[in-house]
């Protein structure tokens, strides 16, 4: 007599679908999202205050190189002079790098070897020690003319009052350490955007079990379909009310920044481009807020009160704060073991993938990094509707019995 009923039972993806509709068409409707939409005006603060994350990027950020192309002995030289003078000229040259060892007579471009892949390269010291030229931006190699000359008479042995001049060879091209900064600028600019909307509208999912639990009716969700579904429906509800709250906020951010353009800055292009930084960055705030919503669904299922959510609320914004924090010291390293534990660790993940879109054109990483997030999501969903069905089975000695009478009917059925 159960079995029709059994094959009535809606699919996981159909019942999160219903779900989903449902809580948004409530939450979508209601006089407060209203008032939600205008919530931006105060983490306009924070995002101010965030401006001081910035510098500790710029000072942790890798620092430019002075590249020496020169005959071997002669670019031996100019590194050990380097190294013998660093107590004097230390805050006045960057430290010296060996592009290239020259057989005598072979020509090197020093132009196009700034301009290249490979090292955070500044300028570049050519030809003879007796004569260097010094190529790179104009206003920067002005500054390095006279510690580069003394730099080669140490190097030829000369006494101090005998230098060598240099020549200099200017030019507007953008060097690798000026791509460097301009698009670590932009990564960074990415990452707190994608926290300060992570932050703003993840606290939605963790209130959003207490009214249902209160007045039973996520009982009657559990007993008509899978907690997966539940879950999932909620958290895709959720994410479709964020993007419509980040639709207006963009229209209305891109209003103001129409109207005062000539006040703001360039904005570098990321390595992969615009249209690809944009649409890796849409699927990472899905990821960041689907991965912490899961957790936050989880922590809400255990507050029975309104009061016991905004307790847990500040551990839950902590854990946030210190995610992208890792994200963004990891910015500053990076193909270094800290930024790859901010890949694989799931929840800083879509920070540090969407800051690496900025500072690498790589697009495979993203494809495995974006997989690897949704198995994350997937695991975190079952775990948390798990404790929340033990826990809902486990609330109050009123509803111990309806549970045990619902796990019996099922036993039955299948018998």
């Amino acid at each position: 007599m159960t079995t029709p009923v059994q094959s009535g039972r809606l699919s996981t993806l159909a019942a999160a679908l219903v779900v989903a509709r449902r809580d948004f068409g409530a939450v979508l409707f209601s006089r407060s999202f209203i008032f939600f939409l205008l919530g931006p005006l105060f983490p306009v603060i924070i995002a101010m205050t965030a401006g001081n994350i910035g510098q500790k990027v710029q000072e942790n950020a890798a620092q430019p190189v002075l590249g020496i192309a020169m005959q071997a002995a002669d670019a031996d030289a100019m590194i050990a002079a380097r190294r013998k003078l660093d107590p004097r000229i230390g805050a006045s040259l960057p430290e010296f790098v060996v592009v290239k060892r020259l057989a005598p007579g072979e020509a090197f471009d020093a132009t196009t070897a700034l301009s290249g892949k490979g090292a955070n390269l500044a300028a570049i010291a050519s030809g003879p020690l007796s004569a260097p030229v010094l190529t790179g931006p104009t206003g920067r190699i002005e500054w390095w003319k006279g510690p580069v000359s003394l730099v080669a008479a140490e190097a030829l042995g000369r006494g101090p009052k005998s230098y060598p001049e240099v020549w200099l060879s200017g030019t507007n091209a953008n060097t690798t350490a000026d791509q460097h900064e301009d698009r670590t600028r932009t990564a960074q600019a990415g990452q707190t955007l994608l926290f300060l909307l992570t932050m703003l509208l993840a606290g939605m999912v963790l209130s959003n079990l207490v009214e249902e639990k209160g007045n039973k009716i996520i009982e009657i969700l559990a007993a008509a379909i899978p907690m997966e579904a539940v879950f999932f429906g909620k958290l895709f509800a959720m994410l479709a009310v964020s993007l419509v709250a980040i639709c207006v906020w963009g229209t209305a951010g891109g209003a103001v920044m129409l109207a005062g353009a000539q006040a703001l800055g360039p904005v570098a292009a990321p390595a992969v481009g615009w249209p690809a930084f944009l649409a890796l960055g849409g699927i990472y705030f899905t990821m960041a807020y689907l991965l912490i919503g899961s957790v936050f669904l989880a922590i809400g299922s255990m507050a029975t009160t309104v009061r016991e959510v905004q307790t847990l609320s500040l551990p839950a914004t902590m854990l946030q704060l210190f995610v992208f924090l890792f994200a963004t010291y990891a910015m500053s390293r990076p193909n270094s073991a800290v930024e790859l534990a901010a890949i694989v660790l799931p929840f800083s993940s879509p920070f540090a993938m969407l800051a690496r879109a900025a500072q690498d054109g790589a697009i495979w990483p993203h494809l495995a990094a974006i997989a690897w997030q949704v198995l994350w999501v997937l695991l975190l969903v079952r775990a948390g509707s798990r404790l929340f069905r033990t826990r809902v089975m486990k609330s109050g000695s009123a509803g111990a019995a309806p549970k045990r009478g619902l796990f019996g009917r099922r036993k039955a059925a299948r018998a």
